[in-house]
């Protein structure tokens, strides 16, 4: 398949060379990376501009009430990438490593797919059985409570699909193919806006709408994997890189235990940053709906912004583990330290160009000139811009962290980010304060993790963690 001129692709490219003659990054591990980076970084764009049209769709069809209610809903939504993430932040780590070893992945995948399974269909029945009990626990708006509830039954049965997506696009981008699962998942992505616009406008479906075209998607993604991964191809997409036999063993007990050892923890991180949502909406929504309207939509564009983490904390999860499979752990570090540099450079270009035009941007979302979230929304982005950076610098010293398969500082850094963010956002909510202190809780959530992990990367300890995950290389 023809891999066509991509705006992203550019951006990367020229900021990699900027990097490169400056001396910061090698040439070749700039190319390799940005080969990486830019496909996931697509689909993170992608895929975020979906959430980011669900909001921008519901609240222009109902209004600000079915902001605040998606948004409230959103955290449970993402349980589906805390849990289905952090398994496969382990998925990666054993593909990555098994591959620069030259050594089969099926075994990983397989045991993967149980895990996910295992992990997130109770959290489906639950979001099934009681979504306004779940949703009444963030406000006591009846009408945010109904459309958020309303959401919340229908996107929870897309969660197991969800989360096996998570493990086929992390299983490609661990054997050097970030290409394919770009395409797929932002295929979804695009299937995605296009069934909520026909059933949020045309049907007048409303938040069920958006959250079914949610589901329809994820199952259409799971089955294009499925299609790969047991035939060697899909039709207008080609060959895969990769095949696994559907009918190996599944319950491996070494193979689960080491995905159970290295996910647990990311699992951890994952679900910390989604549960610490849950105390910091209740939080805002004290300020009242129209700042809940506008924290979501900075929400919105943090998530957007923060895509490039997508890209380059998988690359270097790719990178750093191929090089630990093959024992070059001085090649592996010198990935690890020059995707840092090469995607904190990302992201600070993307927070300047967002923060320029911070107005228009809450304009799409809030649309009417006169709403109070209006004003709000932009300097809660602004805020959001500042704070991306230190997620840049976490996601990616996170990626040889995930790939050697010490896993735990994120999830230390992301606790300790949560016990500093809330305390701020709560005064600001109950003192003079004001909407000062959601600002300062909104950067400081980005930045405590960031020097955290960052500071676990520059130990070099996680060398040391790798070498009990590694396989043996083929012919040793």
């Amino acid at each position: 398949m023809q891999r066509f001129p991509n705006p992203i692709r550019l951006v990367v490219y020229w900021v990699g060379l900027a990097l490169v003659r400056a001396g910061l990054i090698e040439r070749e591990r700039a190319r390799r990376t940005t080969n990486l980076a830019w496909p996931r970084i697509v689909t993170g764009l992608a895929r975020m501009s979906k959430e980011a049209a669900d909001t921008a769709m519901v609240g222009v069809a109902i209004g600000t009430g079915a902001i605040a209610g998606v948004g409230f809903a959103a955290p449970y939504w993402g349980m589906a990438f805390a849990l289905g993430g952090g398994l496969a932040s382990a998925t990666i780590a054993l593909v990555s490593q098994a591959y620069g070893a030259q050594r089969s992945i099926g075994q990983a995948v397989r045991s993967s797919v149980v895990c996910v399974l295992v992990l997130t269909l109770p959290v489906a029945a639950l979001f099934y059985t009681a979504p306004s009990a779940l949703v009444g626990v963030l406000s006591d708006d009846p009408q945010v409570i109904a459309l958020g509830a309303s959401y919340l039954e229908i996107v929870g049965f897309g969660i197991p699909f969800a989360g096996l997506n998570l493990v086929g696009s992390r299983t490609l981008v661990g054997t050097d193919d970030a290409w394919t699962p770009m395409v797929v998942r932002a295929g979804g992505a695009v299937l995605n806006i296009a069934v909520n616009a026909v059933l949020i406008f045309a049907l007048d479906y409303g938040v069920a709408g958006a959250a079914v075209g949610t589901v329809l998607a994820n199952v259409a993604v799971t089955a294009t994997f499925l299609t790969g991964f047991t035939t060697g191809s899909v039709p207008l997409i080609g060959a895969f890189p990769v095949t696994v036999d559907p009918f190996g063993t599944y319950l491996d007990r070494e193979t689960i235990g080491r995905l159970v050892r290295i996910g647990t923890p990311m699992i951890g991180k994952n679900l910390v940053w989604r549960l610490g949502e849950f105390p910091l909406l209740a939080i805002v929504d004290v300020f009242g709906t129209a700042v809940v309207a506008a924290f979501v939509v900075a929400q919105r564009v943090r998530d957007l912004l923060n895509t490039p983490g997508w890209g380059f904390g998988l690359a270097s999860s790719s990178l750093v583990g191929q090089q630990l499979g093959t024992g070059d752990e001085g090649t592996a570090e010198a990935y690890g330290r020059e995707v840092i540099r090469f995607g904190v450079a990302v992201y600070l270009v993307s927070a300047i160009l967002v923060a320029v035009f911070a107005d228009p941007i809450a304009g799409v979302f809030v649309g009417d000139p006169s709403n109070p979230a209006l004003p709000v929304a932009v300097v809660l982005i602004h805020a959001t811009c500042v704070g991306i950076v230190f997620k840049g610098l976490s996601r990616t010293a996170t990626g040889p962290l995930r790939a050697s398969g010490d896993t735990r500082w994120p999830f230390y850094g992301q606790v300790l980010g949560y016990v500093v963010a809330l305390p701020l956002a709560y005064a600001g909510a109950t003192t003079q304060l004001g909407l000062g202190g959601l600002v300062l809780a909104i950067v400081t959530l980005m930045a405590v993790p960031a020097a955290v992990n960052y500071y676990r990367f520059s130990s070099g300890e996680w060398k040391a963690i790798s070498r009990g995950y590694r396989p043996a290389r083929a012919g040793d």
